[in-house]
């Protein structure tokens, strides 16, 4: 029997190379460990209690600490964790992106550290995202984490899979890769198929670039999947080799492979979404809001702050955005920031009133470029919309097309 891409990753990284079924635990190779600002310091303080002596690392080349959550600090503890986590990589010579670089994830893809068919943990609950490029990504604790830094490896589940098609190409230029992936999350839901993998085809699948692919791929973790695995194709290797050296292999599943089902979800006809207060699954059309007021609009994240994405809200600004509302723009990495810069994008945006960020993760991570009040209604574009996560306010999911829309009118 054929395997499926998650399969011929975990046969590869395991020794020796053996068969294995669904619901078995597996000892894993990890090729790339990571820790962000956020749980560093603790993977530090664990490694060094439990691992203390002259090799702490199974191997620093492939250790990386990436500093995004709350970047630069804004309060004493961030400080502290940061500078904790600063001293060791310094120390045992790993990797370091520190504040400035960009989301951690996203700064591992683009220069070439995670390529497809790898293993990678960390410590941010949407590591899957690697599932973009077609490699396994797991977000993990802290504990788990140590022990990866130290030993390169952790014990995994073998997860069962699923094969969704997704048939069409949406017809309207507004739909976008955010748009169809509340469109899966709507048909499951948060737990519709918790523990399991996907793996996603389709002619609009194929064809799209690399931004769009992690859009999809980080809501995986809001409908309790392991993964939505991406496979790579020639024009994604083309894109990632324009930024880096190194070989891109394409990795494939069997034709035989088998799956624990399919699925197929007609994106054809589909119209721009929401994900209204206060879960990621409760999803709307934008026109079941129509009119309806909103404060601020938050654009950047894992899930939407990349360069298309700030090309997106730029276009849908007519010239200011809208009296009384405040929005904010983070990119996802420096490169996307020198993008907007260099195309003009970064300046449209300034002229037209927004607050314009470093690269982060912004919104989602302890307020750091604001945070929303009692009564406040806001539009983002990240993934997470729990009550609290984004402030005392309510907080809609969008596409940055739809939500440079809202900021140009101050309402949908």
């Amino acid at each position: 029997m054929g395997k499926t891409i998650i399969e011929k990753i975990f046969s590869e990284h395991t020794k020796p190379p053996w068969e294995f079924s669904v619901g078995d635990t597996i000892w894993l190779d990890i090729d790339i460990r990571s820790a962000r600002d956020f749980g560093g310091a603790n993977v530090v303080a664990h490694l060094r209690r439990e691992y203390g002596g002259a090799k702490m690392l199974d191997d620093p080349k492939k250790t990386y600490f990436t500093f995004d959550c709350v970047s630069p600090a804004n309060t004493i503890p961030y400080a502290e964790n940061q500078h904790i986590a600063r001293t060791f990589a310094h120390e045992q010579g790993t990797h370091l992106y520190d504040v400035g670089h960009g989301i951690g994830t996203h700064i591992l893809i683009e220069n070439g550290h995670i390529k497809p068919g790898m293993t990678a943990v960390g410590t941010d609950s949407h590591f899957n995202i690697m599932g973009a490029i077609g490699a396994f990504g797991q977000g993990m604790g802290d504990r788990d984490i140590a022990f990866a830094f130290k030993t390169g490896r952790v014990w995994f589940e073998v997860p069962p899979v699923v094969r969704l098609n997704l048939k069409g190409t949406p017809n309207r230029e507004d739909v976008s890769a955010k748009d169809v992936v509340l469109a899966i999350i709507r048909r499951f839901g948060a737990s519709g198929l918790l523990g399991y993998v996907v793996e996603l085809y389709g002619d609009w699948v194929s064809a799209a670039g690399l931004d769009d692919r992690i859009t999809i791929a980080s809501m995986a973790t809001e409908m309790g999947l392991v993964s939505i695995i991406i496979p790579p194709e020639d024009s994604l290797v083309e894109e990632l080799s324009r930024w880096t050296s190194g070989d891109y292999r394409i990795i494939s599943a069997d034709p035989d492979a088998h799956y624990q089902a399919e699925y197929t979800i007609d994106i054809g006809n589909l119209e721009p979404l929401v994900a209204a207060p206060f879960e990621p699954h409760n999803i709307h059309p934008v026109s079941d809001f129509k009119s309806r007021r909103v404060d601020s609009v938050f654009v950047g994240s894992c899930t939407g702050g990349r360069i298309s994405d700030l090309k997106a809200l730029a276009e849908n600004i007519e010239n200011e955005i809208a009296p009384r509302l405040n929005l904010r723009v983070v990119p996802a990495t420096k490169r996307t920031l020198r993008l907007a810069i260099e195309e003009g994008i970064y300046q449209k945006l300034f002229d037209a009133g927004a607050v314009i960020s470093h690269a982060a993760c912004g919104g989602c991570a302890s307020g750091q470029i604001g945070m929303t009040g009692s009564g406040e209604v806001q539009v983002s574009t990240g993934n997470r919309n729990f009550k609290g996560k984004q402030g005392a306010g309510e907080t809609f999911l969008a596409s940055a097309s739809t939500a440079g829309k809202v900021a140009n009118k101050g309402s949908f």
